[in-house]
């Protein structure tokens, strides 16, 4: 087993579980220092550092690109892929899509985490099932998975439960698309 921080960049998730928040030269410097195998970018957007600069700072550390996360989509824009409205619907997309295109690039897979929003309307998980389809195929592209991490009860109503989880991956042919088994979640 591989260890991996989480490098926090998104000023709006200050408050949250994230260890690392320094600028990413210092972040990643601190988590080599402290052992870490891997980290996780946790970006405003694919625009925030350059790949090349990404993968300059990994190598420099020795650290690897263990995935990079979704979430600032929500914390900044407000976007989710289930939301009722297309055009944030599209949007939210759009933003997954540039992350997974970002991660891609590193050989690294996107998380889907709080962007995938909340069951507003019947039409809720017809919308998350696209979104991970074209998620799924885009990162396939890259050969590297798309991650699915199921919330706790208090950041989405959509699934909860890994085997809920795992069961509605299976139930909608979503190969690429991996479950990730976030203790702090499990553990609400």
């Amino acid at each position: 087993m591989k260890s991996a921080i989480t490098l926090c960049q998104v000023p709006e998730a200050a408050a949250g579980p994230f260890v690392l928040r320094t600028p990413l030269p210092d972040a990643f410097a601190t988590a080599a220092a402290i052992g870490f195998d891997a980290v996780e970018l946790f970006l405003p957007g694919p625009d925030f550092v350059s790949v090349d600069e990404v993968k300059s700072l990994a190598e420099r550390h020795g650290l690897a690109i263990a995935a990079v996360g979704t979430g600032a989509g929500w914390l900044q824009q407000g976007l989710s892929l289930t939301d009722s409205s297309p055009e944030k619907r599209d949007a939210a997309l759009d933003f997954v899509l540039s992350m997974v295109n970002f991660g891609g690039q590193l050989g690294a897979p996107a998380i889907l985490g709080s962007i995938q929003g909340r069951k507003t309307n019947g039409d809720s998980l017809d919308h998350l099932i696209t979104g991970l389809h074209a998620c799924s195929q885009a990162a396939a592209a890259f050969v590297v998975p798309f991650i699915y991490e199921p919330l706790n009860r208090y950041e989405t109503n959509l699934f909860n439960r890994l085997a809920d989880a795992a069961a509605f991956l299976d139930a909608n042919d979503l190969k690429n698309v991996v479950l990730l088994a976030d203790l702090f979640h499990m553990n609400i």
